[in-house]
């Protein structure tokens, strides 16, 4: 997983870009009005709703625009209307790939995202086809600067994590989706600072990627998240960290 934890800091770091060009706003917004609209506007009885508002806080989303999207998914103002939908693929190397879209239009977000595979050396799968290998859970990595690993341990493992990994810069703390608020909440409370935290799809077995195949990888997933419709994008590829920070700097 250190590949798919590398690739997370680097979206984290590019998402101030995107948020200046209203891309992550447009993303969040979604994603708010869509939480709002399945589980209501408490977010306090509302786990995704809060978690969807945890973003737009980081992304210093104005508080109006939070607001209405919230209105939005309740109905107390007019909106469009989006449906999710979850789309398969596999990209080069036979890297699995899962897109979670939320769209207004499924045909057009359909045809753009079959567009970008053809071009990207990536096609689409049928459904059911590679979401076997991949498990919901809570994901949140930890600088190994920060904090000692027993330390972490002692405090994740009482909060309800699975499990820890270390890996070379960084530890992986891994929940149960229910658990990963819990687990959130009583790291940030021993004042631990996180790198990233989400939940999110976590590949059961991975497929390592280098030399020109690796590029060709991360160029996929980047031009799948810029898809405007595309909410995330999860997959198995395992590129190591060295490459893959090569190839950020490169752009």
């Amino acid at each position: 997983m250190s590949g798919h934890s590398k690739w997370a800091s680097i979206k984290h770091k590019k998402g101030a870009a995107d948020a200046k060009k209203g891309a992550l706003y447009t993303r969040i917004i979604k994603e708010i009005t869509m939480a709002a609209r399945n589980g209501g506007g408490n977010p306090d009885m509302n786990p995704s709703l809060r978690t969807a508002m945890a973003k737009a806080k980081e992304a210093n989303m104005p508080s109006d625009n939070v607001k209405n999207a919230i209105k939005r998914g309740t109905g107390e103002l007019p909106g469009v209307v989006y449906e999710t939908i979850n789309y398969e693929a596999y990209g080069p190397g036979g890297v699995a790939i899962i897109i979670e879209a939320l769209t207004d239009n499924k045909n057009r977000t359909t045809a753009e995202l079959r567009n970008i595979l053809s071009k990207k050396s990536g096609n689409m799968a049928g459904a059911g086809s590679v979401a076997w290998m991949f498990n919901k859970r809570g994901y949140i990595v930890v600088d190994k600067a920060v904090v000692q690993e027993d330390t972490l341990m002692d405090i994740a493992l009482s909060a309800g994590a699975e499990d820890i990994k270390a890996q070379e810069k960084s530890f992986e703390v891994i929940t149960a989706a229910g658990d990963f608020e819990k687990v959130k909440a009583a790291l940030q409370e021993k004042g631990i600072n996180l790198q990233s935290a989400e939940v999110t799809m976590l590949p059961t077995t991975t497929i390592k990627v280098v030399g020109s195949e690796a590029k060709q990888v991360l160029n996929l997933i980047e031009a799948l998240e810029g898809q405007d419709d595309v909410q995330d994008v999860y997959a198995n590829f395992d590129i190591p960290d060295e490459i893959i920070e090569q190839l950020a700097a490169a752009e």
